[in-house]
C-alpha cells in the first residue's frame, strides 16, 4: 500500500481542505511537482495554478485553484498557504471571462507602474483560471 499524506489548504480566511492523499500535484514556482508519501521536506513558491490531490480511498481527484502563495512539505504533510483559492468545481466560467476583461480594461487604464503591476498580476492569474476551466 502507498503512503499517504495529509493534504491541507489555507487561505487569509479559513481552512479550504483537509484530507488524506496519495498523491498531491502542485504548480510551483518551477514547474509542477508532485508529492507522495515519504517525501522529502521542501517549501516553494506557489505560481497560479491548479492543485491536483488524489484523495485515499477512490479515485477521485480533486482539483483546487490557488492565485498564488507557499507551499510546505514535511513528515507526510502538504501544507499550502495560498493568497486566493477556490475549488476549480466552484468556478463560473462566464464570470471569469468577464473578470478577465475588466481587469484587462483595468490594466490598459492603469497610470503608475505599481497600478500596472497590480492589474497585471491579476490579468494573469484568471488567464491561468480561464485556461484551466476550458
Amino acid at each position: 500500500m502507498t503512503a499517504s499524506v495529509t493534504f491541507e489548504l489555507v487561505s487569509p480566511e479559513r481552512l479550504l481542505a483537509s484530507m488524506q492523499a496519495t498523491q498531491v500535484v502542485i504548480p510551483g514556482e518551477e514547474g509542477d511537482f508532485g508529492v507522495l508519501g515519504g517525501h522529502m521536506p521542501i517549501m516553494s513558491i506557489l505560481r497560479p495554478g491548479v492543485v491536483e490531490v488524489s484523495e485515499e480511498g477512490n479515485n477521485d481527484v480533486t482539483k483546487l485553484f490557488v492565485g498564488g502563495g507557499f507551499v510546505e512539505v514535511a513528515d507526510d504533510r502538504v501544507t499550502v498557504l495560498a493568497e486566493d483559492a477556490l475549488p476549480l468545481a466552484d468556478a463560473n466560467a462566464e464570470d471569469v471571462a468577464q473578470e478577465l476583461r475588466d481587469a484587462r480594461e483595468d490594466l490598459a487604464d492603469a497610470k503608475t507602474d505599481h497600478e500596472k503591476d497590480i492589474y497585471a498580476a491579476k490579468v494573469k492569474r484568471l488567464e491561468v483560471l480561464s485556461a484551466a476551466l476550458s
